[in-house]
């Protein structure tokens, strides 16, 4: 089902004569349970056209690193195969996505595309609506609850959106109906980056290689796929309560998926809800990661112009900082110190270790590694642009609405004050102590230190 919220007109042209109706894939780089596809088969089918599907692969996608273009053409080869399948040719070219699409568009009676919520996602759809004679149709495929259908506004924290989401899900949490495509787009001659070969097309890109490429996540849905099999076979059932433990690795590792678009969180809502002899807590504690939080995170960049920005912190959380910001540090520690893992602090260290090895991080390690940069940084505002670096630049799923509320969140987002202490003011503090406490942190350091 694709409701009518989902779908956004961009512009007022009318669709026209043309050789296909172009599907824009950028955000939801996918063949399965992607509204936008079946929006645009459907429309294809409508006006007994082909459906093309374009792709718009620049090299100045901002911040963005080697292991993340990597990532990226992995899920390509995929999808391109999986659309092949369904009768739609993926042409992928090297350009500004909005420069790809626009040219892309020219020989079209209408483009589809999916919805992006950050600046230049935004930026490059408004460029494509601008300079297109046909219409320009906006699917949203990303969010289960579409974001202006949850809330018309910046939502403070997850207490105060989850009853907004949880109202609507009966209606957006239903499969999506697939539908098959009549006519073809598969004779057509268009040039492509051939991304068959992955590495050939990679060592060609003029790109930032400091952040080199992992092997421990390789993109594509059939990775995601096997990896959310495994969750809910063998983790599912233990996440209420073992999730927050960095020794045991009770994650489902879709993270990275999701932020390339190459799963939907749809898809992945259905399976967990659809998990047998699986307990409803266990189901609820996923759910309300997968759907509220991240949602909530979706929420605050679309709302919020200035989600990158110190400013963009709730006033109470920068004026307690604020307050604390000239008190003594324990230690300082460079960019490049922390990027060599060389703290004194051996959990710290494995946290960093494991985001340089796999490009991920365990989520409760994530909250740590992040409140300790503030204290190691000579002010808050630092200690903001200098996580802000290293989230984006090595995490997989770093430059993306949940990467930037992560950040927000060790800085007082979507949190409450806590009680007064140095450095931190009321903002939220986590020590070494409450990880030695909880978890066996120890044999999580042993992990991680035997990453290849």
């Amino acid at each position: 089902m694709i409701q009518a919220e989902r779908i956004q007109d961009l512009n007022d042209a009318p669709v026209r004569p043309g050789r296909y109706v172009l599907y824009w894939m950028q955000a939801s780089q996918r063949a399965r349970c992607n509204h936008a596809l079946e929006y645009a088969i459907r429309e294809a089918n409508r006006n007994k056209q082909p459906l093309l599907a374009v792709f718009g692969l620049t090299e100045q996608y901002p911040e963005a690193q080697e292991r993340h273009y990597a990532f990226v053409l992995e899920g390509l080869r995929e999808t391109a195969k999986e659309l092949r399948d369904r009768g739609v040719q993926l042409v992928v070219r090297r350009g500004s996505p909005e420069v790809v699409a626009t040219e892309a568009a020219e020989e079209a009676s209408l483009v589809v595309t999916d919805r992006g919520y950050t600046r230049h996602q935004k930026a490059w759809r408004r460029c494509v609506a601008r300079r297109s004679a046909c219409r320009v149709v906006q699917v949203e495929s990303e969010v289960i609850v579409p974001v202006e259908v949850a809330s018309d506004k910046r939502e403070y924290s997850a207490a105060t959106l989850r009853s907004k989401i949880h109202r609507q899900l009966p209606r957006y949490l239903v499969p999506l109906e697939r539908t098959k495509l009549r006519r073809d787009s598969l004779d057509m001659r268009l040039a492509s980056v051939p991304i068959d070969d992955v590495d050939a097309v990679l060592a060609d890109m003029k790109i930032d290689r400091t952040a080199g490429r992992v092997r421990t996540f390789v993109g594509g849905a059939s990775h995601a796929a096997r990896l959310l099999r495994e969750f809910i076979e063998r983790k599912l059932p233990r996440y209420a309560s073992e999730r927050n433990d960095p020794s045991l690795d009770i994650q489902s590792h879709q993270s990275p998926y999701l932020h390339f678009g190459q799963v939907s969180p749809l898809e992945i809502a259905l399976q967990v809800v659809a998990a047998k002899h699986v307990p409803r807590a266990a189901k609820d504690a996923y759910l309300e990661e997968l759907i509220v939080r991240r949602e909530l995170a979706v929420n605050y960049v679309h709302f919020c112009p200035r989600y990158d920005s110190y400013e963009s912190l709730p006033d109470w959380a920068r004026r307690t900082l604020a307050d604390h910001a000239a008190d003594r540090r324990p230690v300082i520690y460079t960019a490049s110190q922390l990027e060599r893992c060389g703290t004194t602090d051996p959990y710290w260290n494995a946290a960093m270790r494991e985001m340089l090895v796999t490009g991920k991080m365990h989520n409760y390690m994530r909250m740590y590694w992040g409140k300790k940069v503030l204290e190691w940084s000579r002010d808050p505002r630092r200690a903001f642009r200098l996580l802000l670096h290293l989230n984006n630049r090595y995490f997989l799923d770093g430059r993306d609405p949940s990467g930037w509320a992560n950040v927000g969140w060790c800085f007082g987002l979507h949190d409450r004050p806590w009680g007064e202490r140095p450095i931190f003011g009321t903002v939220r503090y986590m020590n070494a102590a409450g990880l030695e406490r909880k978890f066996n942190i120890d044999a999580y350091v042993r992990h991680v230190q035997a990453l290849p």
